[in-house]
């Protein structure tokens, strides 16, 4: 349980194993983390709490609001009115812009299929 919960009932999600963001797991740890979170957000949708949806948050670093540098993954149930927002400017991107970052991930995911070990410089340009 989260004491800075967002609503009633928000879980925290944390394996024993340190790692200070997503980058830093492997992905045994990082799958079983993924299911569990599954596992709570239907758990919440069946206990009787206030919860007529789920969000499932991760904070990968500090541009992302990551606050406590241990990876952990946030499951929380969401209801009309309650006081969790995301604010952002979710203007429509152009189709060459969205084709060029496309290519940037498939870049990235070549990368991680040459060499899948977690350590990776952090991209600071964008």
């Amino acid at each position: 349980m989260d004491l800075g919960a967002v609503t009633p009932g928000h879980v925290l999600v944390v394996p024993r194993l340190h790692a200070i963001g997503l980058e830093d797991l492997d992905e045994e740890t990082s799958t079983h983390v993924w299911r569990i979170g599954h596992r709570v957000a239907r758990a919440l949708r069946r206990s009787g709490l206030r919860c007529e949806g789920v969000n499932v948050f991760l904070a990968d670093g500090e541009a992302a609001f990551q606050e406590i540098f241990h990876f952990h993954l946030h499951v929380f149930p969401r209801f009309r009115g309650d006081s969790f927002r995301i604010d952002a400017d979710w203007a429509t991107r152009a189709r060459h812009l969205l084709d060029e970052e496309a290519g940037a991930v498939r870049q990235g995911l070549d990368v991680i299929n040459a060499d899948p070990s977690p350590a990776a410089p952090a991209n600071t340009e964008n």
